[in-house]
C-alpha cells in the first residue's frame, strides 16, 4: 500500500524488512507469499532487481530508515503492519520486531493504532467483497 510512492533504494531496503518479516516466524506460508508478490507488483520495475536474500544485518535497514522523512517511515510500518496481520496467527517475534522498528521510526501510539485501523478496515471490505461475489 502506497509503495510506489518510495524511491528505488527505499522499495529495495522495504523488501529487505518485508523478507525479514516474513521469515522471522519461519518458512512463509501461501498467504505470506501471495503477499509479498503483490507487493512486488506494486513495486513495478525494481522486483526483477531484487534477490531475494535478507541483508546481513537487519539492524542497517532499520537504520537506513531512520533517515528518512516520516512519511516514507509510515509507509513501511503501514506495510509491515499488513504483513503481520495477513496470516491470523500471533506472533511474539513480528510483534517485537514491529514494536522495535516503531521506537526506531518515532512512531508513537495513536498513529500506530491510525496505521492498523487501515489495514483492518481493507480486510474488511475484501471480506465483504469476497461475500457479496459469493452470495
Amino acid at each position: 500500500m502506497f509503495l510506489s510512492l518510495l524511491n528505488r533504494k527505499e522499495k529495495l531496503k522495504f523488501l529487505d524488512l518485508a523478507i525479514y518479516m516474513i521469515d522471522i516466524d519461519g518458512e512463509p506460508n501461501a498467504v505470506e507469499k501471495r503477499l509479498l508478490q503483490l507487493m512486488l507488483a506494486e513495486l513495478g520495475s525494481i522486483a526483477g532487481e531484487y534477490s531475494f536474500e535478507k541483508t546481513l544485518t537487519v539492524e542497517e535497514t532499520i537504520d537506513f530508515f531512520t533517515c528518512t522523512n516520516q512519511v516514507v517511515k509510515n509507509i513501511v510500518f503501514l506495510n509491515l503492519v499488513k504483513i503481520t496481520m495477513t496470516d491470523d496467527l500471533y506472533n511474539t517475534s513480528e510483534h517485537l520486531f514491529l514494536e522495535a522498528i516503531q521506537d526506531k521510526f518515532f512512531i508513537d501510539m495513536e498513529k500506530r493504532r491510525e496505521l492498523m485501523s487501515i489495514i483492518y478496515a481493507e480486510r474488511d471490505l475484501r471480506e465483504r467483497a469476497r461475500r457479496a461475489i459469493e452470495a
